[in-house]
């Protein structure tokens, strides 16, 4: 009946296109499309809020401003215009409209949710699929599409689908997911500034809240349309299978990563060393940990090998962090001086800790020289040990080479016996 009526509004449309009376209704929906423009241009130029909720929906309203405002006109002028004249125009306006504002309602809450350059694409696609069904829909054939769908039938257990209900289904549960994902992204953004609370224990939540939305999502979503969850079983067993074979490790790592950042062992802002990668922690998901070096490398190290692998955390419960230089000198020099000069150079840095104090050490009297040891104590690891060691050994080298204090090099006597007993015969 719908295909019918939609078909015979293209005809009707065709129709009022050859009379000028169609001006009217081009008129009409002009001005609709000029005021909800002015209305989009109006909730662009809305004022900045600091709060994260009203901020969000101030860019919400910015994206559906103007298929809103435009749909609700041209309702309106259809309803009122009516009495005078047709309105197949406003008519054939009104699904476009509507599905204009779905599409950016719908990747509004998408790109709020998400990051990743896919979107773009994703959001070509489903526009397009969108514009068809509304065409098809327009042209009075989505009945008869839907009417071919729904003869198509198949059992899964003792339940007898269609590919009509499959559809529904998936679409049931992909404006659910979206609604989910929605809700998430405002709990986790409520979660991040809320003050007082661990940030691990945020992260936590914020995971959690929206694995359950997800979980939710689907429960609610395929039952909506008919289908019933049990079906769902007949996947359970090979789902398992693969989780226990082909998904082990990727469901070993999500578990570690609840583990972390349950136990607090491991922090944002903390700087740790595993295996070769060292670095300090800028991110933790619940498949892996994102470590950043001083020379802005960042390494992805997976959650498993956090949790079987000896982790030197710096920061984990004291930030002090003790630095060693070694110094060697040759034996000939003031040693007492040498060591006074080594604690000096480490006091003037302004990153080194007075409370322990700097303190030098005779370590071992070696081949080339003796082994002296300059230790000290910073509380700021995560700004790398690399320039405060190259400014200390700067200052080191300057103050040596003013006290007249002498760094030996490697010196080998290499004597040959064979020539000198030649030379003591002649």
């Amino acid at each position: 009946m719908a295909g019918s009526e939609f078909g015979g509004l293209l005809a009707d449309l065709w129709s009022d296109l050859q009379q000028a009376e169609v001006l009217w209704q081009i008129a009409e929906l002009l001005l609709c499309l000029l005021v909800a423009g002015f209305a989009g241009r109006l909730a662009h130029k809305a004022p900045r809020t600091e709060r994260a909720t009203l901020d969000l929906g101030r860019r919400g309203l910015k994206r559906v401003a103007f298929p809103l405002v435009a749909l609700v006109l041209v309702v309106a002028v259809r309803m009122v215009a009516h009495r005078w004249h047709h309105v197949n125009l406003l008519s054939v306006a009104v699904p476009l409209l509507a599905s204009l504002a779905v599409i950016r309602i719908v990747f509004f809450v998408l790109r709020h949710s998400f990051r990743g350059e896919w979107l773009a694409s994703f959001e070509r696609g489903f526009a397009f699929l969108a514009w068809a069904v509304v065409a098809l829909h327009i042209t009075g054939l989505l009945p008869d599409l839907v009417d071919a769908l729904d003869g198509i039938s198949f059992s899964i257990g003792k339940q007898q689908l269609t590919l009509w209900l499959v559809l529904q289904g998936m679409v049931t549960v992909l404006a659910t997911l979206v609604l989910a994902l929605w809700i998430a992204s405002a709990i986790e953004t409520k979660l991040m500034t809320a003050s007082g609370m661990d940030a691990n224990l945020r992260v936590v939540l914020a995971r959690v809240a929206k694995a359950v939305l997800v979980v939710l999502a689907v429960l609610v979503g395929l039952p909506a349309v008919g289908i019933d969850l049990t079906t769902l079983s007949v996947f359970g067993g090979a789902l398992g299978v693969g989780v226990g074979f082909g998904l082990q490790k990727i469901a070993a790592n999500y578990i570690s990563g609840f583990i972390i950042l349950l136990d607090r062992s491991i922090r944002i802002g903390d700087s740790i060393a595993v295996g070769q990668d060292r670095g300090q922690v800028t991110r933790i998901t619940t498949r892996y940990t994102v470590l950043r070096n001083n020379a802005g490398t960042e390494a992805i190290v997976p959650n498993e090998m956090l949790m079987a692998s000896v982790v030197q955390n710096e920061t984990l419960s004291d930030r002090r962090v003790r630095v060693a230089v070694p110094v060697q000198v040759a034996y000939g020099c003031d040693l007492e001086r040498a060591m006074a000069i080594l604690v000096e150079a480490a006091r003037a840095q302004p990153r080194v800790l007075v409370d322990p104090a700097p303190q030098a050490f005779l370590v071992v009297f070696a081949d080339s020289g003796i082994n002296l040891e300059l230790g000290f104590w910073i509380n700021d690891p995560e700004e790398g040990m690399v320039p405060l060691r190259s400014q200390i050994n700067l200052a080191i080298w300057r103050d040596f080479r003013q006290a007249g204090i002498e760094i030996p090099y490697p010196q080998r006597e290499v004597r040959i016996i064979g020539e000198r007993e030649a030379g003591d015969r002649q």
